[in-house]
């Protein structure tokens, strides 16, 4: 049975991590009222996953800021799953609004009100990923534990 390479659930990502089945370490329905309550408990699983400091400190405010996006743009309410991968923590942020393409990624001016939340997101995570789907948008943030 040897045979050279990993197992079947045990992928190269081409980018010094490993990829691993995920795991899952919180998956939660949220609204305005519950986005508070929402990043308390992503802090928890991020820490209980490991990261600590700074760098968990800024993943989490990059999934805040796609939440808060969700309610504000995607049709009020959305979806959060926080998994692990080996050593990456990814989490992915669903709204149900309505587009066409996902928006772009952008700096605005820093007189303007608002629009900062998916470039804050892709700065403060190691990657930020957006599909548009049917029904609304999945934004996706990584960061490496390691």
């Amino acid at each position: 049975m040897g045979g050279s390479g990993p197992p079947a659930d045990i992928n190269s990502t081409g980018a010094g991590h490993t990829r691993r089945a995920a795991s899952s370490l919180l998956a939660r329905a949220f609204t305005t009222a519950s986005i508070t309550e929402l990043r308390h408990a992503v802090a928890a699983a991020v820490a209980a996953a490991g990261l600590t400091g700074e760098p968990a400190e800024d993943f989490v405010l990059a999934v805040h800021e796609l939440a808060t996006n969700a309610v504000r743009h995607g049709g009020g309410t959305g979806h959060l799953h926080l998994r692990r991968q080996g050593d990456l923590l990814l989490c992915d942020v669903i709204d149900h609004g309505a587009g066409v393409d996902a928006p772009p990624i952008r700096q605005v001016a820093g007189d303007a009100a608002g629009g900062r939340g998916l470039w804050l997101a892709d700065h403060l995570a190691d990657s930020l990923s957006l599909r548009r789907r049917a029904d609304g948008l999945t934004a996706t943030v990584t960061i490496a534990l390691s």
